[in-house]
């Protein structure tokens, strides 16, 4: 494919989504946080940075390194919020410190929540057709989701490509809906890891609010 024909994806979405989860680990509870506060907010932002020096501005450069760069980096932000979950799930049938007030239930609900959607967001976006490198110089015949603009190029302009907030939408909505409302999983890995992104965001969602009330009652 020509090089004018390549459509480069905007870094600042997916670092920004990056960034929000650093925060938000930085705001979880000390007693469901992998490891000490600066730990993975450090890990996450040097992977960030060296994903953003080799491959600064729009998207376009296919590299296995820089690839597997990303995946690291994704892996990190998938782990620590499940590690976050699975603390929290077992603070609650257990009892744990962020159990006993439903103000600080409901905000470590709500961040490890958020922490999950964003997490799973950026796995998708990773992963789907190769990722936003590949994605860039054209989508494949079979991509691992099927978009709207897809399935009907007429609802899309010439040339449309999923970006990273599509791939947010589809994991926010994934989560409050526990099913596919927009792009339709094709891989067996996507429709696993939404099955996956569900599952945490319904027990997390019944456990809080149940705990929550339960507390306040």
């Amino acid at each position: 494919m020509a090089d004018e024909e390549v459509v480069g994806e905007a870094r600042w979405p997916m670092a920004g989504a990056v960034l929000a989860a650093m925060v938000l680990t930085i705001l979880l509870p000390a007693s469901i946080r992998l490891g000490p506060v600066w730990l993975l907010p450090a890990l996450e932002g040097v992977l960030l940075v060296a994903v953003i020096a080799a491959d600064p501005g729009a998207i376009t450069r296919r590299s296995r390194e820089l690839r597997a760069l990303s995946i690291v980096l994704v892996a990190v932000l998938v782990v620590g919020a499940l590690w976050s979950t699975v603390v929290l799930i077992d603070h609650l049938i257990v009892g744990g410190p962020e159990t006993e007030s439903a103000g600080e239930l409901l905000q470590a609900g709500a961040v490890v929540w958020i922490s999950n959607n964003i997490a799973f967001a950026l796995l998708y976006w990773e992963l789907d057709s190769g990722g936003a490198a590949a994605r860039a110089h054209g989508l494949p015949a079979y991509p691992d989701f099927i978009f709207p603009q897809q399935m009907n190029p007429r609802l899309a302009q010439p040339g449309w490509r999923p970006r990273f907030i599509d791939y947010l939408y589809l994991g926010f909505t994934n989560a409050t809906a526990f099913s596919p409302t927009d792009a339709m999983p094709l891989a067996p890995w996507a429709k696993i890891a939404m099955t996956v992104q569900s599952v945490v965001s319904l027990v997390i969602l019944a456990l809080v609010i149940a705990r929550a009330v339960n507390v306040l009652t």
